[in-house]
């Protein structure tokens, strides 16, 4: 693995070359509060903001599925962006993933370049996946987005389960070799390891972080995982996992990991699910005041409430309140 350089530019921030870099470990994606009218909880944003970098990651990404990104107006995003950025714009060491979900190859360019302008660091790429575009296409498309932004790294998100897109090993270093700023590929197929391998093999290997709250998180470290990028409530579960791991405690990282699984394991069987129960888990902390999910959704029953309370006593050294 590549010697993280967390060096200030003369501007404060990561260099252009470095960011992808700071995107190792524990890289989380930032939930959106909202107030109990639905009512998009800015300063709440700031305060996750806040926590999650206090907690000694390099790197986040916003807005993701765990953002609720698509249920968000294009003011709100644009607002919540520029809280972000705003925190992390002239923070060394720390790289701000801006993400781009546009299915349209000219809207998604446009985006990219703007956010870019605006201060990101790196571009999280989803590829366009509705009525199932070729795979032609979503290479097309996603090339035009590297192009557009070159040299600024770009993550490229595969969420096979969400989308439906199928791209494969090959594919994805041919788009590496034609555009270099392709730097990270972030897994989310079911099981991950399997590309993860596969990517860091060839001419031009490919680093890959995996995704999907970390249920796979072990399998995908063994085989060459650079990072992993979950939800943004328990942050510190993930922090201490990576540390026993980067430390050469696979047993210990293991044991935590297997403490966390039949939480996540269940949580993510539904999206909205997780969502839904970060969000509780987030409040129940003292971090934003209403666990509010936008329609449609999924609503916690008791015993899902339950869960999210047995979760909170168990990890209770670990994630301590902070009202």
């Amino acid at each position: 693995m590549a010697v993280l350089d967390t060096r200030p530019t003369p501007e404060g921030g990561p260099a252009t070359g470095d960011a992808a870099l700071l995107v190792r470990g524990v890289s989380p994606v930032l939930a959106v509060p909202f107030h109990a009218d639905g009512a998009v909880d800015v300063a709440g944003f700031g305060r996750v903001v806040d926590h999650v970098l206090g907690t000694g990651v390099s790197s986040v990404m916003f807005p993701g599925f765990a953002s609720e990104y698509h249920k968000l107006a294009e003011a709100e995003r644009a607002e919540l962006t520029d809280v972000l950025l705003a925190r992390t714009r002239d923070r060394a060491g720390v790289a701000a993933i801006v993400a781009v979900q546009d299915h349209a190859t000219r809207l998604a360019v446009q985006r990219a370049r703007s956010v870019v302008d605006a201060g990101a660091d790196l571009i999280n790429l989803l590829p366009p996946h509705y009525l199932s575009p070729s795979r032609q296409a979503i290479k097309e498309h996603v090339g035009a987005v590297l192009a557009a932004v070159a040299p600024t790294p770009v993550v490229l998100q595969y969420a096979p389960s969400e989308t439906g897109t199928s791209l494969d090993a090959a594919t994805l270093r041919e788009l590496a070799e034609e555009h270099p700023n392709l730097r990270l590929v972030k897994v989310e197929s079911s099981p991950p390891g399997r590309l993860i391998a596969e990517l860091a093999t060839g001419r031009t290997p490919l680093p890959a972080v995996e995704g999907y709250a970390g249920v796979q998180l072990p399998d995908a470290v063994r085989r060459g995982a650079v990072g992993t990028q979950p939800g943004c409530s328990f942050t510190e579960i993930y922090v201490e996992i990576w540390r026993r791991y980067e430390a050469g405690d696979h047993a210990g990282g293991d044991e935590l990991h297997r403490r966390l699984l039949p939480y996540i394991s269940y949580w993510m069987l539904d999206t909205e699910l997780i969502i839904a129960a970060e969000k509780l888990i987030s409040v129940r902390r003292g971090l934003f005041a209403d666990p509010y999910c936008r329609e449609p959704g999924h609503r916690l029953d008791a015993e899902e409430i339950r869960m999210v309370d047995r979760f909170l006593t168990e990890f209770d050294a670990m994630l301590p309140h902070l009202g």
